[in-house]
């Protein structure tokens, strides 16, 4: 019998059926496995359209899910689908969040904590000096580099964060057997036993331009915030920057010289009310960062699950219904009730009555995302 993620994957093969199919399928069917066996005509009663449909028979027909998966198993890739525990929390809160992710490396709890650094491909030597003063200090303290492998910036953050000794995630615009740009090919590498590679795309989908703007709303999607260093009025980091503030997370920004168009883009951001970045520690007070280490610490020690770790990372000292947690978390509130009870045998969490929760853990709980500076016309970036 195949695994459950098997016939999510063959799903997410299919043209056309995104996260609202995958929820409508979820709904009527209970299950991918009982929807892939389902009829055309029980497909078309769940309200699928005639062309998907036909897209779904023709799949079942044409792909050997057996085989695919095995496909991913040899080169070391993972496969997570919303129902996993192991499925980034803050990228699983997404409206847009993919019903698949491919991943080659680990994710950790750690990551939790991650901080997206994106610009321009074209930087220039305060572009990507800026980048590693700001990043290396950052991944020193357990903070997770999130970008997008590309050329310039992109890769000046990735590699700084190796450099500190720290933790890096790249997400690709392809599948993962086609790294883009094959420059970073020796860089991903290094990722993946420092991090992570990630990619909503099946194998073989190639580099193509229209992946790359879906591409960055994982980017910032996987972040508590997005730090823009260095881009022009049309860098494709401005797109990251908007999905950043349309997912009511913090958008950051480095000023720049007006004179330099590589550097207009930032400080049309600022504008804009981005935060503006000089230093480290301005990204440090904003996301409450202070007492980072001694969280991850204390996780570690406590041998925290990657369900209570996404948890604790929703509760402060403000009592939280069980109900707030679960649309937080990512998580249904069957795994969160039973996660809770265990969380408070461990004497990680308090029940105040009346299903609220409070943390026990004392280091910073994690700021609820959303802008500490609203981003005028937020969705005109």
């Amino acid at each position: 019998m195949m695994d459950e993620r098997a016939y999510w994957l063959g799903f997410h093969m299919v043209p056309g059926v995104g996260p609202a199919r995958f929820r409508l399928l979820l709904q009527a069917f209970g299950s991918m496995s009982a929807a892939w066996e389902a009829p055309a005509d029980s497909l078309r009663e769940a309200g699928l359209d005639r062309r998907t449909v036909e897209q779904i028979v023709s799949a079942r027909r044409r792909l050997d899910l057996e085989r695919e998966c095995e496909r991913l198993a040899e080169r070391g890739i993972t496969l997570l689908t919303w129902d996993d525990p192991q499925y980034p929390r803050l990228l699983r809160a997404v409206d847009s969040a993919p019903p698949v992710l491919f991943v080659q490396g680990e994710l950790t709890p750690a990551d939790e904590w991650a901080l997206a650094v994106v610009g321009t491909r074209y930087a220039t030597g305060y572009g990507r000096e800026v980048t590693r003063r700001l990043v290396t200090p950052l991944a020193k303290m357990g903070v997770t580099i999130v970008s997008g492998l590309a050329l310039g910036i992109d890769g000046e953050a990735h590699r700084a964060a190796l450099d500190a000794g720290g933790r890096t995630i790249a997400v690709l615009a392809c599948g993962l057997d086609q790294i883009y740009p094959p420059e970073h090919r020796r860089l991903a590498q290094e990722i993946i036993e420092h991090g992570a590679l990630l990619s909503e795309y099946p194998l073989g989908t190639l580099p193509e331009r229209r992946n790359f703007p879906p591409r960055n709303r994982l980017i910032s999607g996987l972040a508590r915030a997005t730090l823009v260093v260095e881009a022009g009025s049309q860098s494709g980091a401005l797109i990251t920057a908007r999905f950043a503030a349309e997912q009511g997370r913090d958008v950051f920004a480095v000023p720049g010289s007006i004179l330099s168009p590589r550097q207009s883009g930032t400080n049309w951001l600022i504008q804009e009310g981005a935060i503006p970045v000089v230093s480290h520690e301005d990204i440090v007070r904003c996301l409450q960062l202070e007492m980072l280490p001694a969280k991850q610490e204390a996780q570690r020690v406590l041998d925290i699950s990657p369900a209570e770790s996404a948890l604790l990372a929703c509760l402060g000292e403000e009592p939280m219904h069980i109900d707030e947690l679960g649309r937080r978390s990512g998580l249904t509130i069957d795994v969160v009730s039973s996660t809770l009870t265990i969380m408070e045998l461990k004497g990680l969490v308090r029940q105040m009555g009346g299903m609220q929760y409070v943390s026990t853990v004392q280091t910073p709980s994690a700021r609820p995302a959303g802008p500490s500076k609203p981003l005028r016309e937020r969705g005109s970036l």
